[in-house]
């Protein structure tokens, strides 16, 4: 019998249009592209930072105005998602050339190297390297 530990396997983050959200979060955040499936009236759309990654972004189209009205604010305006990275500065540079908008100027915690920038909708990330 096989057993897996308990883990966060998806964050579903609502979107307008899959193939804008797919190209966003691989060509300007460098996640791969895990799986896209069509469905009834949808997609399966499963993007990741990494492919060792234990936690995958499910891009979710939004299907009626009540979930449009979330895009760019699921979390009120905080920080909603935290990418790690072992390599702050490779990640940062290659984001900013790629045109990712950072809400200001990288800093040095206690707890290690970070910055906030917002998705193409808006979402609030932390981009950071634990000390």
């Amino acid at each position: 019998m096989r057993t897996q530990k308990r883990g966060m396997g998806y964050v579903a983050i609502v979107v307008d249009d899959y193939d804008r959200a797919i190209d966003y979060y691989t060509t300007k955040l460098g996640f791969h592209l895990v799986e896209d499936t069509p469905q009834p009236g949808k997609r399966w759309v499963v993007v990741t930072p990494a492919p060792d990654s234990g936690c995958n972004l499910l891009l979710a189209r939004a299907s009626n105005d009540h979930q449009a009205s979330f895009i760019g604010n699921q979390c009120g305006g905080r920080v909603f998602l935290f990418l790690q990275t072992d390599d702050f500065w490779r990640d940062y540079h290659f984001m900013k050339e790629n045109g990712v908008h950072f809400c200001g100027e990288p800093r040095q915690e206690e707890y290690g190297t970070v910055v906030v920038f917002e998705d193409i909708y808006g979402n609030r990330w932390d981009l950071y390297q634990n000390a």
